[in-house]
């Protein structure tokens, strides 16, 4: 993939400065104008150095072409008196007027320079001083000024791109972000959060350096070669065109060595993502690290991975390092084959090399220099372009990497004529329920559940209780649609979940997890987070029924407590009380709980659940459990069992106590830990 290919993925987001972008190629324009007239003041400088003054060499130079116009005349007489006298057979008559021709062809081209010389000498001369030393500064002044408007055209160029690139990150940015917000929860889950803030900071800045790099210097610096090319052209386009020759060895070689550091850049940040990674785990887990001791453990994987990461980034060093030199080559070969024919033609005074022509008149030494100055004029700027190429292709990396992501699909679908869902209050409806995680590299995973089926009716309290790894939370976490079932359905009141756009059907849903996460915020605005729209009083009533009220009165702040990064301020109970009210202040009509009460004490658990007693007649509530303590079975109207993965039991208490081993073992070991 070429350059212009990588960059075009994120042209969507770069079209709307479309106008800064193409005014900043209007300044690189102008910056490659004003280079090539910076460097033809070569000719005039070398030629004041060598003839005196321009007036002198504009004089010298009318004498040599009318000199020169009189003796191509005289060869064309010549010509005229051969094909006239009738002696010349086809051929040679052919032959004969293709030289005329030829010589006509070149009297014309002097006719051209007369007038242009005349026109100078009438109107620019006379204002140009006379003394040789004043030329010079002249020039040299002129040169300065042409230098200073590059300047300023360098600057508004700089300015502009640094905007839309700027600009353009900013955009790709919260692209990305409304993507991972939009994007189901498995797919995030298996991407992991070292890999996305890898992408979101390593990958974005290296697209945000690539950009900068393609509308600043990989705008003007081809721009430069181009006009440096096109006024060599002017000078002489047959050994110009000498110096072509190498391009296509300079291309393959760019495109060659372009493949080996896209791959090397996918590979570096694969690398870097990794040490996101270990840095995330370890900071995370940092109370586990200093409890067991494994510091050293952490720092050797840390050090395993920066030299992971080292060896990939030296090799794109390593292919950086041969493409300058090797351009560079390329470039003082180019000279070469130009150059050295043109010095020969210059010390014979020919206009061609073994019956080659190769200039219109013999070249002279201001000619020798221009043509040099210019060839030279259009290497240097290849050469900086090869300085950045390994920049350049990392950013297209990194931009193939964030496109990948921001055109991901989500595996939870919309369907395009979603169907509206009433408030709940009729039945919920699991039907042969069958699903299996995805695996990151794509391979079969067993099933997670195998054939569930079951049906709650409006305002029942059922507990899902089983083994770790039963599938009990996996159950219930398709029912806000974390996850979609790879066979069957779930039916609130008759209608499919996956007919009801996701948004409608979670603004119904109150869930409260195990891992329990609150923003760095006050505790008042955590609970209201589950109901922007809440007065303050839901507010106090979601935290009364949860219990956050009876540890308020501890705090100084009381509501407006903050709970610090993560909820670190509060006790693990504290926070799931707190998240618990989240859920309530929705007031949803489907309540889960999934190990939402396995931090809090007993008595605190009592009265939490007596709470809910009273709430949960307005709502079906899930509670997800490893198994039923007393104080659940007031509020419990069914109890199911998961094992492996399918649903073996449903019931009451009693009943399964002597129908079902598997939940008569979790209850026994349950009422021992607590009599412990």
């Amino acid at each position: 993939m070429s350059v212009i290919e990588g960059f075009f993925k994120v042209w969507p987001y770069l079209r709307r400065y479309r106008a800064r972008i193409f005014l900043s190629f209007f300044f690189a324009f102008m910056i490659g104008v004003f280079w090539g007239a910076n460097l033809s003041v070569v000719y005039p400088v070398t030629t004041v150095l060598m003839d005196g003054n321009l007036q002198d060499y504009v004089d010298n130079q009318l004498v040599e072409i009318q000199q020169s116009n009189k003796a191509t005349l005289s060869l064309i007489e010549e010509i005229d008196q051969e094909l006239e006298s009738g002696e010349l057979s086809e051929n040679q008559s052919l032959s004969r007027l293709e030289t005329r021709a030829e010589h006509q062809e070149r009297i014309s081209k002097a006719t051209r320079s007369i007038l242009w010389l005349n026109w100078s000498k009438a109107h620019v001369l006379p204002w140009l001083p006379s003394d040789q030393f004043n030329t010079v500064a002249l020039l040299f002044g002129l040169l300065v000024l042409a230098t200073v408007l590059k300047g300023f055209c360098i600057f508004g160029q700089s300015v502009l791109v640094g905007s839309v690139v700027e600009l353009t990150t900013i955009d790709i940015r919260k692209a990305m972000f409304r993507k991972c917000l939009k994007q189901d929860y498995q797919t995030l889950n298996l991407e992991g959060t070292p890999a996305l803030m890898s992408r979101f900071t390593f990958d974005l800045n290296e697209l945000s350096h690539g950009l900068s790099l393609v509308g600043g210097r990989m705008a003007r610096e081809p721009l430069k070669a181009v006009v440096c090319l096109f006024l060599a052209f002017m000078v002489n386009w047959r050994l110009t065109l000498m110096s072509l020759l190498f391009v296509p060895i300079a291309g393959f070689m760019f495109v060659r060595f372009g493949k080996l550091l896209k791959k090397a850049s996918h590979r570096m940040m694969e690398s870097m993502s990794r040490i996101y990674q270990v840095l995330e785990e370890t900071l995370s887990a940092m109370r586990v690290v200093i409890a067991f001791g494994n510091q050293r453990q952490h720092r050797r994987q840390f050090h395993k991975e920066n030299r992971v990461y080292y060896s990939k980034a030296m090799r794109i060093h390593m292919i950086d390092s041969i493409t300058n030199p090797s351009v560079e080559l390329m470039g003082i070969c180019a000279i070469f084959v130009t150059v050295l024919p043109c010095m020969y033609l210059l010390l014979r005074k020919s206009t061609s090399i073994w019956g080659v022509q190769l200039a219109d008149v013999p070249p002279d030494i201001p000619t020798l220099m221009l043509l040099y100055t210019f060839l030279v004029g259009a290497v240097d700027p290849v050469r900086k372009i090869t300085t950045v190429y390994s920049k350049i292709k990392r950013s297209v990396a990194a931009a193939d990497r964030l496109t990948q992501m921001l055109e991901s699909e989500s595996r939870i679908r919309e369907k395009d004529n979603p169907r509206v869902l009433p408030r709940h209050s009729k039945q919920i409806a699991f039907e042969n329920i069958y699903f299996a995680y995805a695996s990151k590299n794509g391979s079969p995973r067993p099933d997670a559940l195998r054939d569930v089926s079951l049906q709650v009716e409006a305002g029942e309290c059922v507990v899902v209780v089983g083994e770790n790894g039963s599938g009990k939370s996996t159950l219930i976490n398709l029912l806000p649609r974390y996850y979609d079932a790879d066979h069957g359905q779930i039916l609130i009141d008759g209608i499919n979940i996956k007919d009801v756009p996701s948004k409608e059907l979670r603004s119904q849903l109150g869930v409260v997890t195990q891992d329990t996460f609150l923003f760095n915020t006050s505790i008042y605005e955590n609970i209201r987070y589950g109901n922007p729209h809440a007065s303050r009083e839901e507010v106090e009533e979601a935290a009364r029924i949860s219990g956050v009220t009876q540890f308020l009165e501890q705090l100084p702040d009381g509501f407006e407590t903050n709970v610090g990064e993560k909820g670190t301020g509060l006790s693990g109970g504290q926070r799931q009380r707190v998240a618990l009210a989240r859920a309530l202040v929705r007031k949803p009509s489907i309540l889960i709980l999934d190990e939402a009460t396995s931090a809090i004490d007993s008595q605190s658990e009592f009265e939490i659940q007596s709470g809910l007693k009273t709430y949960g007649k307005e709502c079906t509530t899930f509670i997800v459990t490893h198994a039923v303590n007393r104080t659940l079975l007031d509020v419990v109207t069914k109890i199911v069992v998961m094992h492996e993965g399918q649903m073996i039991a449903c019931g009451k208490h009693e009943q399964l106590l002597e129908t079902c081993p598997i939940y008569h073992n979790l209850f026994q070991a349950q009422v021992k830990q607590r009599a412990a």
